[in-house]
């Protein structure tokens, strides 16, 4: 007699947690109101500070890219991860935890860390009035958090080159890249990544020579030569605080604020991604901007997941088990 149709469907189940797969709705019968209770937190912080929306994004994007999305990141301690060179200015912690302790008192041991951090970005950007997608979910949480495995970050000074290797190196493409930089669409940058751009650009000294002439002072304006670096200004020359395109916009016509950011369109693949996005016939039958970002930042969530029965659910989320 054929086993009944439940019994199937738990056998599947399990045999998805086995594989270690990440899908949609992971939580749905062990915690129900994950989603709508980090949702619930994402938004009074995003209430209480509108720039809380771009330090969540960042910290989806900064956990992923050392060794994969597991929450490395939230580790508290004089050597891990959050303290590396190329984290400075990450933040959201607190967030994280805030919601991470709501889960708790509803569902003990369930919720990982690192999936906290993929959902909150995705809140935040919904937030923000940008694209709203789906988040797999089901990844586990990290055992190792150390500031040396953070080498490999992208910088703001690197050459099109090493940015467009570094992303190859976690499986993204050139059209990511674009993608994922294009979340400076929201956010601020402080002056120190700035200085040289401005003042020591390499080769021969000066300013960059690809800002446009009409924003350069404005740039010095608000960076001073010797000024206060910690100084921020928006990152997105014209909607810092809307998630849309204009981040593409501002590269086309050399109002990027940061260095990496103008470098997209020194190269050929990657300017032609960006020119897809403005061609004549583009908002008709060209690329969804909204839709391919969604695709670039869920390809991007699942870099280096741990699941199945690797790593933990951490019962606080900046301390190990």
């Amino acid at each position: 007699m054929a086993p009944p149709f439940f019994v199937i469907l738990i056998l599947a189940s399990f045999l998805g947690f086995l594989n270690g797969e990440l899908r949609v709705d992971f939580y749905s019968s062990t915690c129900p109101k994950a989603e709508e209770i980090v949702s619930s937190v994402v938004r009074e912080a995003v209430l209480v500070d509108n720039n809380m929306a771009a330090i969540l994004l960042r910290l989806h994007f900064h956990d992923c890219f050392v060794q994969g999305c597991d929450g490395s990141i939230l580790i508290e301690g004089p050597n891990t991860e959050r303290h590396a060179f190329g984290h400075q200015g990450v933040g959201g912690f607190e967030v994280i935890e805030r919601a991470k302790s709501q889960l708790e008192r509803v569902c003990p041991g369930v919720v990982s860390c690192a999936d906290i951090v993929a959902i909150a970005a995705r809140d935040a950007i919904k937030l923000s009035n940008g694209p709203i997608y789906q988040v797999p979910t089901g990844r586990r949480d990290g055992r190792v958090s150390d500031v040396s495995l953070a080498a490999g970050m992208p910088e703001v000074n690197e050459s099109i080159q090493q940015l467009k290797a570094k992303f190859l190196q976690k499986g993204l493409s050139e059209k990511d890249l674009v993608l994922l930089s294009a979340a400076h669409t929201i956010g601020t940058t402080a002056c120190f990544f700035l200085t040289d751009r401005l003042y020591n650009f390499f080769p021969g000294g000066g300013s960059d020579p690809s800002i446009n002439p009409a924003f350069l002072p404005e740039l010095k304006a608000k960076c001073p030569k010797n000024g206060d670096v910690n100084i921020r200004l928006p990152i997105d020359h014209g909607s810092p605080l809307a998630f849309d395109s204009q981040i593409l916009r501002n590269i086309r016509g050399g109002f990027a604020v940061l260095q990496s950011d103008a470098k997209l369109y020194d190269d050929e693949v990657t300017k032609r991604v960006i020119d897809s996005y403005f061609g004549f016939m583009s908002p008709i039958f060209g690329p969804s901007f909204e839709s391919d970002f969604a695709n670039s930042i869920v390809k991007m969530g699942k870099i280096g997941v741990n699941t199945g029965f690797q790593g933990e659910i951490r019962r606080i989320c900046k301390a190990f088990n």
